[in-house]
C-alpha cells in the first residue's frame, strides 16, 4: 500500500492510494469479520413489547461477553469499584437505547469501506465523507484485532517468531500505520 494523499480536483477533494491484491483480501476479511461480529449481536438483541409497539430499537442491556465485541461496544461509564447498582442499570439503560444505532453506523462506516476497494486490489479513490468512514472502520478492526491479540502497551514491536501471534501484529502495524497515514492527510 502507498501512503494515502491528498488531490484537489474540479470534482472536489479525493484522499488516494493503492492497494495490492493480497493486502485488499486482508483487509476485506477483517473488515467482514468485524461487520458479522457486529451483525450477530444485533440480530440476538431481546425483543421489548413497548418498543416494537412504539417503533423504537431497543439493544443488548448487559455488555458482550465476547473480549473484541466488548471493545467495540463498551460501557458508557467505566465502573469504580465504589460504583452502585445505579451505575450497572445507567450502564444497561443506555446500551439499550443507543447500542442498536452504534452498530448500524459502525457496519456503515465498514460497508463504505468494503464498497471503495478495489476488488482485485488498484487505485483508491475516497471523498473526504468516505475517508472518515475508513477511519472509523480501520479503528474497529484494529480494536478487535488488537483485542483478540492481546496487545497491550507491554506489548513489543516485534515478538518472537516462534509467538503464533507475531504474523498478525504485522498485520496490526501495517493497519495503524494505514490509519495513521489516513489521519495525517485528512487533518489540515
Amino acid at each position: 500500500m502507498r501512503t494515502w494523499s491528498r488531490k484537489n480536483s474540479l470534482s472536489g477533494v479525493k484522499i488516494r492510494s493503492e492497494m495490492d491484491a493480497r493486502e485488499v483480501a486482508v483487509l476485506r476479511s477483517l473488515v467482514e469479520s468485524v461487520i458479522g461480529l457486529l451483525s450477530d449481536r444485533a440480530a440476538g438483541a431481546p425483543t421489548d413489547e413497548l418498543a416494537a409497539m412504539t417503533g423504537l430499537r431497543t439493544g443488548h442491556t448487559t455488555p458482550p461477553e465476547d473480549a473484541a465485541l466488548a471493545r467495540l461496544l463498551p460501557d458508557f461509564h467505566r465502573h469504580e469499584p465504589s460504583d452502585d447498582a445505579d451505575t450497572a442499570n445507567l450502564n444497561g439503560a443506555l446500551r439499550g437505547l443507543h447500542e442498536p444505532e452504534i452498530i448500524d453506523e459502525k457496519v456503515r462506516s465498514s460497508r463504505v469501506m468494503l464498497d471503495s476497494l478495489p476488488a482485485s486490489g488498484g487505485k483508491i479513490a475516497l471523498t473526504p465523507e468516505q475517508a472518515e468512514a475508513w477511519l472509523m472502520s480501520l479503528n474497529d478492526v484494529r480494536l478487535a484485532l488488537g483485542t483478540t491479540l492481546g496487545i497491550d502497551a507491554d506489548t513489543p514491536d516485534v515478538l518472537d517468531e516462534g509467538d503464533p501471534r507475531a504474523p498478525h501484529l504485522d498485520v496490526y502495524h501495517w493497519l495503524t500505520w494505514m490509519q495513521d497515514s489516513l489521519v495525517q492527510v485528512l487533518t489540515p
